[in-house]
Parts: structure tokens; C-alpha cells; sequence
């Protein structure tokens, strides 16, 4: 009975390895890999890829179809329309208002291979992995690696929390930084003109523990400063004018959250290292995929990164794992590639910031930022800013109100009234796709063309 039973199982095994055999020869002829259960996923993500657009929209694996024949519909950008596309929509209105960082998309194209992802259904369907915590090891070791090769950020002995984009991390850190016994809240204030959400989200999250008090100038020679607690948020580079902001204010009760979300080579020089207490970074500032929602902090003390993991924690079970694979795929394909994609988001920065600074330079209505030169460690060379956003002010005193004479002008950025500033300025965003550019330069031409005695490129 035992040998027969032995006599079975060898067989079963035998039936077992020889169907393996013969799956894998199946797959591997001809000296490439055949795919198996991934074609038809394959084949659909490379038909969209594939659909024409004239190159002025794109079509997406869960994007619109067309009833029917369910083929997928292109997305045009903006002041373009057609079923491919190509139609440009005359006198349309220049849109420079968000900071949707599309100008990286081309970058991808070139490199749909090392970038792509198919997933099986069953993939990490969890809330946890396998450690029981929220977050991919390895992903964690790629932001390392990713920070040690710009050079930007020390993160040796740091800790590391993920959240649902940058956003969600300020505000965990603002959570984890407040007081958690006074009957005294936090006071969060930031340097104008500042980002636009550390007023709207700290306002919105407002409890006994913080409150948003403004300006951070406002309370630089304030006697009542070192009895209280306060939280500055440094946004460097800034957005919207792109400076390299340091903080303000100093003293025992005062935390410092550092927004390093521009802090890559192709929006501003790295002079250093960055190595505060809290240091904010994002997905889409540095791969433009705004729209994985995935941001970082790197923590120096780890009451205040325990702290933060129990915000996230409450607030959101932690952050999806789809998010984070397709993060560590980019990111795997960022370091594979070597410094190819910061120079390629480099050179269309600093291409289109140059090409408004001379469109602005015709004009004696509107100035830009100043664009101070410094030198930069991952280029080893002497470099201006080449800036996310055109920070213009309206020189004209009658010009109180900078978004109504641009919105007259077919020209909609964004006020400066969002950022504590003055009406004066607007915000207007370089970082969208090409034809958005464009467009925005057409229409500024042709205001300024309209000044008593513009000047022209030949002058």
C-alpha cells in the first residue's frame, strides 16, 4: 500500500514538473520570453499608447471610449478640440493657473518601457506588508538613494513617512509639531508671499491645538514670541516666486516645517544638502505625477515621526499601495536612466523661464522676480533659478488689481490675494504642457505689444 501510494505521488510529481517544463518552454521560444497571462493587459495599454492625437492631447487606458466601437477618445489640451485633436481653438484663453507639472510628460514617452507597470489582480490587497506596516521597505530605500544621488537632502539616520502627497504630510506635521497639553494653541504662520494651502488647510484643520496667525515677518521682533509655541512653515524653493526661503523666526518654543518640494536641480540650484528637523518632498515635483499623490517627510526626532505615523495612522490607514508601487517603479527608472531626466526637465525649465524673462523684459508695464545666480552642487557649475512659476507684478499704479488687467488680456493666472500678497501680483504657472506655453506667450506678445512704445525682440 505504501509503495503505491509512493508510486502516485511520483507520479503526480513527475505530471507536475513536466507541465511546469512544458509552461516555461511555452514561454520561452525563440530565445525571448512569450507573455502568458499579461498579453491582454499588454495589448491594451499599448493600444492606447499607440492612439493619435495629433500630439496635442493624449488618450488613457481609463479614460473616455467612443460609443460604438468602445475605442478609447483622445484628452486635447487646452485650445485644442477635433477627434484627434488637431483643431486649435482660436482666441482661447491662455490658462497659466495651475501647477499641473505636465511638462515632464514628454519625458515619459521616451521611456515607456522602463516606466510601464502591469499588475496582477491580486497584488498586495492587504492594508498592510508583510512587516505590518504601512509602507514599502524598498521604496523607502529608492527616496534614499534618489536623495544621495541629487545630493538634496541629508536622510543618514532620518526617518521617513509617506502620505497621499505633500499635502497630506504638511499637515500631519503640523499635527505632530502643535502642543498636545496648553491651553495655548500652536501659532502657524509663513513668510509672504506664502503657499497658498499652508493658510487653507491649517484654517480648515483648525483646532485647540493650532491656528493659522499669517505673516511670519509680523512676529519677528514680537516681545511675546518665546512664550508661545509656534510652527513657521519654510516653503523653499517658494512657490509662487521660487526664492530660497530660510526661516524667520528662532527660539525654544519655535518648530520649522521645511516644504523641499521644488528642491530638485530643474527648478533651482542645490547649493547644499538640505538638513532640517522636517523636510516635505513630492512625487510630481520631482516626476511630475501629480496625480499618484505620493509626498515624503525626512524627520530628524522620532517622537515627532511617531507622532506623525499616529496621524496618518487615524487620518487615512496609511497610503495606498498602488501609489507606492507605481512610485517605485518611476523612481526605479529615475535612477536607471542617471541624470537624464533632470536634465531634460532642466533645459524645458530654464528654456521657458528664459523665454519669459526676454517676453517681460519688452514690456515697462510688468517686471518678473529677481533671478539670482548660485552655484550647484549637482552641476558643479554657477546657475540661475529656472523657476515653477512667474511671480509678475504690474508697475503701473493704476494696475491695483494685476489678475483683472492679465484676465482682460485673455490671460488667467492666479491671485495674488492666495498667497497674503498684494494685488499687484499674479502667479503664472511654466509648468503645464508645451501648447499651454505657448499659448501663454502668444498672449502676453500680444498685451504688451499694445504699450505706447513696447519694445520688440530687434530692440
Amino acid at each position: 500500500m505504501k509503495n503505491m501510494l509512493r508510486s502516485k505521488h511520483l507520479t503526480c510529481l513527475a505530471c507536475s514538473l513536466t507541465l511546469n517544463l512544458l509552461f516555461i518552454i511555452n514561454m520561452y521560444v525563440g530565445g525571448e520570453w512569450r507573455l502568458s497571462w499579461s498579453t491582454r493587459a499588454a495589448v491594451e495599454a499599448e493600444t492606447v499608447a499607440a492612439t493619435y492625437c495629433s500630439g496635442h492631447g493624449r488618450a488613457y487606458l481609463d479614460g473616455l471610449v467612443a460609443v460604438g466601437n468602445n475605442k478609447p477618445v483622445c484628452s486635447c489640451n487646452a485650445c485644442f478640440t477635433g477627434p484627434d485633436c488637431s483643431h486649435f481653438i482660436p482666441h482661447c484663453a491662455a490658462v497659466a493657473d495651475s501647477g499641473n507639472p505636465l511638462f515632464l510628460e514628454p519625458f515619459w514617452m521616451q521611456h515607456l518601457a522602463s516606466s510601464a507597470l502591469v499588475v496582477v489582480g491580486w497584488h498586495q490587497m492587504g492594508y498592510t506588508y508583510e512587516d505590518s506596516t504601512y509602507v514599502s521597505k524598498e521604496l523607502e530605500k529608492l527616496v534614499r538613494r534618489v536623495h544621495a544621488t541629487v545630493g538634496n537632502a541629508v536622510t543618514g539616520n532620518r526617518f521617513i513617512i509617506f502620505g497621499a502627497g505633500s499635502t497630506q504630510v504638511l499637515n500631519a506635521a503640523v499635527f505632530a509639531l502643535s502642543p498636545e497639553n496648553t491651553s495655548s494653541p500652536a501659532r502657524v504662520v509663513s513668510s509672504v508671499p506664502y503657499y497658498t494651502l499652508n493658510k487653507e488647510q491649517t484654517e480648515y484643520f483648525s483646532t485647540e491645538k493650532f491656528e493659522f496667525e499669517g505673516d511670519a515677518h509680523t512676529w519677528r521682533n514680537r516681545s511675546d514670541t518665546s512664550s508661545m509655541n509656534v510652527i513657521e512653515f519654510v516653503t523653499s524653493p517658494n512657490n509662487p516666486d521660487g526664492q530660497l526661503n530660510k526661516a524667520i523666526l528662532h527660539g525654544p518654543n519655535v518648530k520649522t516645517i521645511y516644504d523641499r518640494a521644488y528642491y530638485w536641480p530643474h527648478f533651482t540650484p542645490i547649493p547644499a544638502p538640505a538638513d532640517e528637523d522636517v523636510m516635505v518632498f513630492t512625487l510630481s515635483k520631482l516626476t511630475g505625477h501629480a496625480g499618484t499623490r505620493l509626498g515624503w517627510a525626512v524627520i530628524k526626532d522620532e517622537t515627532v515621526f511617531k507622532r506623525m505615523m499616529a496621524h496618518m495612522r487615524l487620518n487615512s490607514m496609511g497610503i495606498s499601495k498602488d501609489a507606492q508601487l507605481r512610485a517605485f517603479r518611476l523612481l526605479k527608472a529615475v535612477l536607471e536612466e542617471g541624470t537624464e531626466i533632470f536634465d531634460f526637465a532642466y533645459q524645458t525649465m530654464k528654456s521657458r523661464w528664459d523665454t519669459l524673462a526676454r517676453t517681460i523684459s519688452m514690456s515697462s508695464r510688468f517686471s518678473l522676480q529677481e533671478n539670482n545666480p548660485q552655484y550647484c552642487t549637482f552641476y558643479s557649475k554657477i546657475r540661475q533659478l529656472s523657476p515653477a512659476y512667474g511671480w509678475l507684478k504690474c508697475e503701473r499704479e493704476e494696475d491695483k488689481d494685476c489678475y483683472a488687467v492679465l484676465e482682460a488680456a485673455n490671460i488667467i493666472g492666479r491671485r495674488a490675494n492666495q498667497y497674503g500678497a498684494e494685488g499687484r501680483y499674479v502667479r503664472l504657472s511654466l509648468v503645464k504642457t508645451e501648447d499651454d506655453f505657448d499659448i501663454l506667450i502668444q498672449r502676453l506678445n500680444e498685451l504688451i505689444s499694445k504699450e505706447d512704445g513696447a519694445k520688440t525682440f530687434e530692440d
